[in-house]
């Protein structure tokens, strides 16, 4: 991936009579030494009558001695110059051990040949006092000789303003100092003296500097320059035992890169003048030109195409949209990028951790970027992840979610919390929001339940410790396990976690809700106790929020036919528009005067949100809803209204079918704990947020409505929280994009686009808005090769709803292109990554089973037959059944297969029967194009 710039380099000089030359010394080639790849390189004289005698000084520098046996009235030398500009990294060295850290002295043989290189100049005043910072960092001992280096240069680069000095010469350190500016020549003789008063080896260097501009700009700090530049330059090198000569450049606080060419290394700045002699006295007149230009370009991960290839791409893309539309395909596309942190690259979670300190924080703000620009009038929710054999816990998955007809669901983005800003909630904050929450439902309180830590289990497990351990250091092998122990000992076993809300929706068979305050929405929630041996709830022991431990299996006893199963939707099931944005939100407002509702609903009066006793004796500052009448017949002021039998306890033996199984609830807990052991046991105990765990729910509009009331409530009591637990139902009403942790990456699955401009409209953005936070799609290798960020990064085809899908509609599609791909091997590894074969993340359907191929035969027959069969109507499962066991791989897992069609129509759920085909042989591209 490099580039080819040619450099033309003029020297002219005209005097104003015939005047004579003495020898000429012409350093203008550059050095043998230079990292930099010189293609070629020509010379020419003017005038043409002279003498030219090629050699190298005592410091093996190239310079041409030139004899001119006649006057002239001018003197021009033309440099041509072709280099590859490929990057390199200038901390790719290794140093002998005994110079790995500074002070060290060289060994008395190298001493000596280093001898001209230690020669010190003046220890004017000035130069003194300026290198006590860096005997301070010298006397430490311990630091590390490249960071010595890197701190040195840069401090000159701080300290030293650069100037365009036209005066000839070289200032001395001690007017540099004085000055507090100079040019790059003055900068570098001040550090090459500044190393050598140390006890280090250095040498001055001239030599061009080529600078070209940026593919990509920077984030921050220096973006380089707005347009192609080249120019002499000067700079320091400094000798390292085991590394050899690495160049310092004090002008930029950088070390010398790609763009650095010397012409002449050597100890004094008088020997490497780019050129040297005497004449006559005259008067001269002097011209000089510099000049770059990139005369080649080879295709790069940040500018894989010039902008005629990109606009052919475009054009060809444009042609397939109306190709694709005339045929009634109703192609979608979508995408798993895959990103690393710029930054501590070597870092356990970007090479082979899921999680991490600062994953979690890098996906926050990714995801904040992407909701200002898809789903501002969405809502952002913390759920569960992926969960992998051999992990303790599950990973977190950040999702956004925006309704598809554009309206909003949650109004006021303010009310979300971000977990990288400090909190401290407690459980009294959590005990408020959740009783706040129940009246804005309509519902009692009186069900709402606290839970703790379960005291048998931890006093168990105390005594189970070593009697040399402390409990809050208990040592144990399980870093997760040990960390959790000292949490909860910490915290005290009395604490409260959080608080339970048992919470139920039901559809109103005529759209109305009965008993409870839903307006225009068809759902009403019920409520009821929930029974425990106990007297308190216990949760299960863990590290999961509190929603994922709940101690569901000692409820009350129900039978299997009457237990309360959770069944979504399918995702293919015609549903009808959503309610409007706006009912939802104000149902959950405060009403006015005659804002009641019938049939035991809650009783509104002006200036209040809920009802009071007709007669005054209501406490309006209690907040607490009074129904008219008593419907469960309870005789308790408050209690949930259409639940007659919620609160009854069952008797032994008896299927207690009437109780509510799922519940929200609230809970103030530290986000460090999400981001695993390590990050808790260093980062812990410095926020605690406020956690609403969303229940499961089977419709849509149930979901809609509860965030309605939560963001009400956090309105209301000024708090801001982050919504959890789990997600609303897959539904082609509501638009997802998701940022998930994965090992050594952070991967988003990007919403489908429609089109070609969509794909490209969002691989920009996205793209974009993941390097402005200082993320990126691409790794290097150990030989500085670019590679794929790996861990995902697929292509996924598929329609914007299942009955839309190109493979589903028409099955001989797929099958089709199973069968090219199977015929045309070289497909595969044109499109693979680095690794290939049945161990890869996408083998071939013939890198499995033997007998694959022949059992492949029959599927794509069968696929045939029953199209015949059925034609248009044939069942969409027919098409995962006959290939759900031959597209796998060894093992038998099929989501480890070139074509995956985990997500097509699985009867097994409803998040397998989306449609999708994942092509896990493609990989998304480094950079956008």
């Amino acid at each position: 991936m490099a580039i080819h710039v040619a450099l033309n380099h003029i020297t002219h000089y005209t005097y104003d009579r015939l005047v004579n030359l003495a020898p000429h010394v012409v350093r203008l080639r550059p050095a043998p030494h230079s990292r930099t790849k010189v293609l070629s390189y020509s010379q020419r004289i003017e005038p043409a009558e002279h003498f030219i005698n090629w050699q190298q000084d005592p410091f093996a520098n190239y310079q041409a001695r030139l004899v001119f046996p006649k006057p002239m009235r001018e003197f021009k030398v033309t440099v041509d110059l072709v280099v590859e500009m490929a990057v390199y990294n200038p901390f790719d060295f290794f140093l002998e051990p005994y110079a790995e850290a500074v002070p060290f002295a060289y060994p008395d043989a190298l001493k000596a040949e280093l001898a001209p290189y230690m020669v010190l100049g003046e220890l004017s005043p000035k130069l003194n006092a300026y290198l006590g910072r860096a005997r301070t960092l010298l006397a430490k001992g311990d630091m590390r000789t490249i960071d010595f280096l890197v701190a040195l240069n840069q401090q000159l680069q701080q300290d030293i303003a650069y100037t365009i000095r036209l005066e000839p010469g070289v200032q001395t350190p001690e007017e540099t100092l004085t000055k507090a500016s100079g040019s790059c020549r003055d900068t570098g003789w001040l550090l090459v003296q500044m190393l050598r008063h140390v006890g280090m080896a250095a040498r001055f260097v001239s030599g061009y500097l080529i600078q070209l501009t940026p593919d990509v700009k920077a984030v921050d700090g220096p973006s380089g320059p707005e347009a192609d530049f080249t120019d002499l330059h000067a700079w320091c090198e400094v000798f390292l035992p085991g590394a050899g000569w690495i160049g310092l450049d004090p002008t930029s606080g950088l070390l010398a890169g790609e763009g650095h060419i010397p012409l002449a290394c050597t100890p004094q700045p008088s020997s490497a003048a780019p050129i040297d002699g005497a004449l006559d006295e005259c008067e001269v007149s002097f011209e000089h030109h510099m000049q770059v230009t990139r005369i080649y370009e080879s295709p790069r991960v940040t500018k894989p195409y010039t902008d005629d290839q990109w606009a052919a791409i475009n054009a060809l893309g444009e042609q397939v949209d109306a190709d694709l539309v005339q045929s009634d395909v109703r192609l979608t596309m979508g995408g798993e990028p895959t990103f690393v942190a710029t930054r501590d690259r070597d870092a356990a979670e970007w090479n082979t951790d899921a999680l991490g300190p600062t994953k979690r924080n890098y996906a926050t703000e990714l995801l904040h970027r992407l909701r200002q620009a898809y789903g501002s009038g969405g809502f952002m929710h913390l759920g569960q992840g992926k969960w992998y054999p051999g992990e303790q816990l599950p990973r977190w998955a950040f999702s956004l979610f925006w309704r598809a007809d554009g309206q909003t669901i949650w109004h006021n983005p303010a009310l979300f919390a971000d977990e990288r800003e400090p909190a401290q909630y407690t459980d009294a904050d959590a005990q408020r929001f959740i009783q706040t929450l129940a009246r804005k439902l309509g519902l009692s309180t009186q069900h709402i339940t606290p839970g703790y830590e379960d005291t048998w289990y931890y006093l168990w497990r105390e005594r189970k410790l070593p009697v040399n351990v402390d409990p809050f250091d208990a040592k144990l092998s399980d870093e997760l396990e040990r960390i959790r122990l000292r949490r909860v000992f910490s915290q005290g076993l009395e604490k409260t976690v959080g608080y339970v809300l048992p919470l139920q929706a039901h559809a109103a068979s005529n759209g109305q809700s009965k008993g409870v305050r839903t307006g225009a929405a068809t759902t009403q929630w019920s409520t009821g106790p929930w029974f425990f041996r106990d007297e308190r709830m216990y949760l299960i022991p863990g590290d999961s929020p509190m929603g994922y431990r709940l101690p569901l299996d000692s409820l009350p006893w129900v039978t299997a036919s009457d237990y309360p199963y959770h069944i979504e939707q399918d995702p293919s099931a015609p549903r009808d528009a959503l309610p409007e944005g706006t009912a939802f939100r104000h149902q959950y407002a405060p009403h006015q005067v005659g804002g009641g509702f019938a049939e035991g609903g809650v009783v509104s009066m002006q200036g209040s949100e809920y009802g009071w006793h007709l007669d005054g004796s209501g406490n309006p500052e209690s907040d607490t809803p009074v129904w008219q009448g008593d419907p469960a017949g309870l005789g308790v002021a408050g209690a949930a209204p259409a639940q007659p039998m919620s609160a009854r306890y069952p008797q032994r033996g008896e299927s207690a079918a009437w109780l509510t199984r799922t519940a929200l609830c609230v809970e103030a807990r530290d986000p460090q704990r999400a981001n695993g052991p390590k990050a808790e046991s260093t980062l812990g105990g410095k926020s605690s947020h406020l956690y609403v765990f969303m229940p499961p729910l089977q419709r849509l509009e149930d979901y809609l409505d509860l965030l309605a009331a939560i963001e009400a409530t956090a309105d209301k009591l000024g708090v801001k929280v982050v919504l959890e637990g789990y997600a609303p139902p897959r539904d082609p009403r509501l638009k997802m994009l998701q940022v998930t942790p994965d090992p050594g990456v952070i991967e988003v699955n990007i919403h489908p686009a429609h089109n070609w401009g969509e794909l490209v409209e969002h691989t920009e953005f996205l793209y974009d808005a993941a390097h402005q936070i200082h993320l990126c799609a691409e790794k290097f290798m150990t030989d500085g090769r670019h590679t794929g960020t790996g861990g995902g990064n697929h292509f996924v085809l598929g329609g914007a709803t299942p009955a839309d899908s190109p493979f589903l509609r028409k099955p001989e599609l797929l099958a089709s292109l199973i069968a090219y791909w199977h015929n045309h091997p070289s497909l595969s590894y044109l499109f693979s990554g680095l690794f290939i074969g049945p161990t890869s993340q996408a083998p071939r359907v013939d890198e499995a089973r033997n007998d694959q191929l022949y059992e492949l035969e029959i599927a794509l027959n069968q696929i045939e037959i029953n199209r015949q069969v059925y034609g248009a109507d044939m069942p969409p499962w027919m098409v995962d059944r006959t290939l759900r066991n031959i597209l796998v791989d060894v093992t038998g897992n099929t989501h480890r297969s070139e074509f995956c069609i985990d997500k097509l129509f699985s009867p097994d759920g409803p998040t397998g029967r989306l449609g999708l085909l994942e092509l896990r042989a493609f990989e998304m591209p480094p950079m956008p194009a």
